[in-house]
């Protein structure tokens, strides 16, 4: 073992991903290496990697590069060594790689790549991601895998590739985790997986039956519940918005409908059509009128036609999402769609730009609606101006708040006095 030595990690991508990494920091940690915060100054670099898109794909393989350099060890963790195993290797023959599911050998891994021997793991490992040490990138959230692995099939999709079918991890190991992080100080679980939607349909529950025994547990916490696919969603949402209901659950939905047109979702294997996101969309807003829900939407998938990205268009005009994740599609190797007619570049980007302009037209009025709202937040951020900090309210809204004796995790009464297009501005009443 090489105690002593100094570890730097580099996370991208989604909760998951920045999980992991808090995971692999405490693990090290406890086995006697330094975290440090610049490749400059470590004996092994850790990159925990995203594929999910070919931009940040691009990005993951100039970071490789450039972690590489100085001869420096390096161990490339995250999906990309279940999609893209050759690439890296190319880049750097004597990497070591490390897939998501095998993140409880993070030590042995790195003790063996200092050692000059490179190992590969990129099983999937039936230890779940929780009761593990870590040191968290914020000390007031505690990011909880609830699973790994999913139950659908999308053809644009790289993530089952890597992660592979589900697996939920049990729910008394999620509420012990929940109680021992809100026990020493966080105020805000992240709920995630890669789709919170079918959690517990390996083991005939659900994900509102794991809400009802989090929400249970005596400590001050707010829980944000991450993405659901609509597919799985659907056949539960009443009895999942009940829970929703609770003082502890940000009256935030996250599900991603990704296109507009049902003939392009039933190409994408999407399982659930525009008329399931929209019954979702309105239930939950009738059900909390002041509430955010965000989706995800994919411009430009192989053989969309103009017309059917208008009726993408529509369905975000007809629906109006609070928050709105726009990607461009890009063919992932491995993937169905990456064998079908693609649509042109210049296409994707006209369709992209258009419909870029009338999302922020959208999230503005959106915004505008919590002007001259009191309320209490939560402070769960540092903010990027310095001098600034970022609450949460109850619909999991980001607050920007100019005052510097904000305290981190602490909760304030403010007044919305500014919309923005991503954020409202508070004062501290």
């Amino acid at each position: 073992m090489s105690t002593g030595s100094k570890v730097y990690i580099e996370t991208y991508g989604c909760s998951a991903s920045f999980s992991d990494s808090e995971i692999c920091a405490g693990q090290l940690s406890q086995a006697g290496y330094s975290i440090v915060d610049n490749p400059k100054d470590s004996d092994i670099n850790v990159i925990v990697t995203c594929t999910v898109k070919t931009a940040t794909a691009n990005r993951m393989s100039h970071r490789i590069k450039k972690l590489s350099e100085n001869n420096s060890a390096l161990v490339v963790a995250g999906c990309m060594p279940k999609t893209q195993a050759k690439e890296i290797k190319k880049l750097n023959p004597n990497a070591s790689l490390m897939g998501p599911d095998s993140i409880d050998q993070i030590t042995d891994i790195v003790n063996s790549t200092l050692n000059g021997t490179p190992l590969i793991q990129l099983g999937k490992s039936t230890k779940p991601k929780v009761l593990l040490p870590k040191i968290r990138i914020n000390p007031v959230i505690d990011i909880v895998e609830i699973g790994t692995g999913c139950l659908s099939s999308c053809t644009f999709c790289q993530v089952k590739i890597a992660k592979g079918t589900l697996i939920s991890y049990p729910p008394h190991a999620i509420v012990e985790q929940i109680q021992k992080s809100t026990d020493s100080g966080c105020r805000e679980i992240w709920l995630t997986s890669t789709d919170n939607g079918c959690y517990g349909m390996d083991m005939s529950m659900d994900l509102a039956d794991l809400l009802t025994s989090v929400v249970d547990i005596q400590n001050n916490f707010l829980v944000r519940v991450g993405m659901m696919n609509p597919m799985h969603t659907k056949k539960k949402f009443h009895k999942l918005f009940n829970i929703f209901s609770h003082d502890k659950i940000y009256k935030f939905l996250h599900i991603p409908v990704q296109s507009g047109n049902n003939r392009v979702l039933k190409s994408m294997l999407r399982g659930h059509s525009r008329e399931d996101y929209i019954l979702m969309c309105s239930s939950f807003r009738e059900k909390f009128p002041l509430s955010s829900i965000a989706t995800d939407i994919i411009v430009g998938y192989p053989t969309e036609s103009d017309e059917e990205f208008r009726d993408t268009v529509e369905l975000i005009k007809s629906t109006q999402p609070d928050v709105v994740n726009l990607s461009k599609y890009g063919a992932r190797p491995g993937t169905k769609a990456i064998e079908m007619e693609q649509v042109p570049n210049s296409t994707i980007n006209a369709r992209s730009k258009s419909l870029t302009s009338i999302i922020k037209e959208i999230s503005l009025e959106r915004n505008k609606k919590w002007l001259d709202w009191t309320g209490n937040c939560l402070v769960n951020e540092n903010g990027k101006i310095d001098g600034t900090m970022i609450g949460r309210n109850f619909a999991y809204r980001p607050i920007v708040l100019k005052n510097s004796d904000v305290v981190l995790g602490n909760h304030y009464d403010v007044k919305i006095v500014e919309a923005k297009s991503t954020y409202l501005v508070g004062e501290i009443l």
